[in-house]
């Protein structure tokens, strides 16, 4: 008994469902006077109003020199059999003496289906649904769309259960469509599409987390510009879309994708700034970026990516005509070949403490790096003194030598 319940339940919606729609199956005003539907493959009669009983009348459809096939009048009507899209036109009716008596316009079609019914929400305030026919009717349709909000607490439940509805405005100006102003995003709601015409309805019930249907709309204002004396780098900035209320709780994260223009993979970075640097451009190279967005929390999906934005790079210091000739081969080379772009991975950002630490670690290596040359040099310079100190004393040695001996002789002569 206990799981007969859920069922049940289920049932009773889905006949209120049924039973409010059939309420609303065939309103006034389908077209204008004088104007009879007829189901395709059904048998349709057309009374000729005005007639006499029992008088003889015929009948006529306009532009064809003959009724349909298998056509009969019966008591002064005109009984189509299995009528068929071809069977649509104007009928008249004639009495013999009396002239034109009646004029009905047939039109034939199909009962509706069930539509296909999507809806998103741009932000977190509203949703909307949009829907397109099943079936192609071939009769004027008009939908009635209506939804509940699942309710938790008990209040609301009795509310429910007392039938309140409420309606999810349709646009005049946008066919097809829907909305549920004033969401809550923490809540679920139960919606219901019918599709009426002149033979009948049919309706599709919708369950919607709006946690599940959240999609922002593109970023807004996109703007990409190289920075000067940086031959790999882009500054590109971007705008929350403007259907997206700007709130502390509700945030976006977006996903930045760019590639050159003649490359076909694309890399990505995710941030949660409205800002972002491009560190690995190829120099002189037109790179194409788009921006999306997604809630802060992960919910929902990403949107749509915005319209493109182009620049290029600045180019690198001024070649000679060899190396531009050089570089043009290695574009069309790069052109024909498989794309070399990064991996399409997040790339990590180097903060300005990084940045420091890395020019101070130059700077010391540099140093050290001079003091070791400096002292290579000194020791070289000594080793040559030392050279020479020592080439310079065996002359003086000869010199006394020769001097000693050169006294004796002198002697000896006196």
């Amino acid at each position: 008994m206990h799981n007969s319940i859920p069922g049940l339940g289920r049932v009773m919606v889905f006949l209120g469902a049924a039973l409010m729609s059939a309420s609303l199956t065939v309103p006034e005003g389908w077209g204008e006077e004088g104007v009879q539907y007829g189901r395709v493959g059904t048998n349709v009669t057309l009374l000729c109003a005005g007639a006499r009983p029992g008088s003889l009348v015929q009948w006529r459809r306009a532009g064809a020199m003959a009724l349909p096939e298998g056509s009969a009048i019966r008591e002064g009507a005109l009984v189509l059999p299995q009528a068929s899209l071809a069977t649509t036109g104007r009928y008249s009716c004639h009495g013999k003496d009396s002239g034109l008596l009646h004029t009905v316009s047939l039109q034939i079609g199909h009962l509706p289906g069930v539509p296909f019914v999507s809806c998103r929400a741009s932000d977190y305030e509203n949703f909307s649904c949009s829907w397109t026919s099943s079936v192609d009717t071939f009769l004027p349709t008009r939908y009635i769309t209506t939804y509940r909000k699942k309710s938790q607490t008990g209040e609301e439940k009795q509310r429910e259960k007392s039938g309140h509805v409420g309606l999810c405005l349709q646009d005049p100006f946008h066919p097809g469509t829907c909305t549920v102003h004033g969401s809550e995003f923490w809540s679920s709601y139960r919606l219901n599409i019918t599709e009426v015409n002149p033979l009948g309805s049919s309706f599709r019930l919708l369950d919607i987390t709006m946690q599940a249907i959240i999609k922002p709309d593109p970023p807004e204002g996109l703007v990409v510009e190289p920075i000067p004396l940086a031959p790999r780098r882009l500054y590109v900035s971007w705008k929350y879309p403007s259907s997206w209320p700007k709130e502390p709780h509700f945030q976006l994260r977006f996903r930045l994708q760019y590639r050159p223009v003649i490359h076909r993979s694309w890399s990505v970075v995710e941030t949660v700034n409205l800002s972002e640097v491009i560190t690995d451009a190829f120099a002189g190279l037109e790179h194409v970026v788009q921006v999306s967005a997604k809630d802060f929390l992960d919910a929902g999906n990403w949107s749509e990516w915005s319209a493109e934005a182009r620049a290029t790079p600045v180019r690198e210091l001024p070649t000679t005509a060899i190396e531009e000739t050089t570089t043009d081969a290695s574009l069309e080379t790069l052109a024909e070949e498989p794309s070399q772009a990064p991996n399409p991975e997040p790339i990590n950002r180097s903060d300005p403490l990084e940045k420091m630490a890395i020019l101070v670690s130059l700077g010391i290596f540099a140093f050290f790096v001079l003091a070791a040359v400096l002292v290579i040099i000194v020791l070289i310079w000594l080793r040559v003194r030392k050279h020479g100190k020592d080439e310079t004393k065996p002359h003086n040695f000869l010199v006394a030598a020769s001097h000693l001996k050169a006294r004796p002789t002198e002697a000896q002569i006196l």
